[in-house]
């Protein structure tokens, strides 16, 4: 399984780890195994910022997979944050997280405590109940990509 979507590999990954794309999450798209539901958390996110839509359907459980899955290119994922990532307990994980985004120009953020099961050598995601909030930053405040520069001067508003 390959990127849909051409990315620099030297980029920092969109997961938000600080490490380049084909030092994070470049190699699950390929085929490698995400270890923890964590790394498998941030290679979906990584799917969804490139658009990647075979990735997603592929890491999700057989019992909960949707037939199709339509992914909405206007749609610009711009931070992840993980919340909480408690240990593995019998073979099932759980991350909690925030993925800030924008879409028609709106500041949004999905929450999501999502569930994974290790099956068959590998993590799957099984489900999660995402909530969506509309974000209404200031100029002046820090952008919500997690550049540290004002979103004026970043993603603009």
């Amino acid at each position: 399984m390959t990127l849909s979507t051409p990315v620099s590999t030297s980029a920092n990954c969109p997961c938000g780890s600080g490490a380049a794309l084909s030092a994070c999450c470049q190699p699950y798209h390929q085929g490698v195994t995400a270890p923890t539901p964590e790394a498998l958390m941030r290679s979906r996110y990584t799917a969804f910022a490139l658009n990647s839509h075979d990735y997603l359907l592929a890491t999700w459980h057989p019992s909960t997979r949707p037939a199709q899955l339509q992914l909405d290119p206007d749609t610009q994922w711009k931070a992840l944050t993980i919340v909480a990532a408690p240990p593995v307990k019998e073979e099932q994980g759980t991350v909690h997280f925030l993925a800030y985004f924008r879409e028609q120009n709106r500041w949004q953020v999905l929450e999501e405590n999502s569930r994974f099961v290790f099956e068959v050598g590998r993590w799957w995601y099984v489900d999660g109940v995402p909530t969506i909030e509309r974000l209404k930053p200031r100029r002046n405040e820090r952008c919500l990509c997690g550049s540290g520069r004002k979103i004026k001067s970043c993603c603009g508003e």
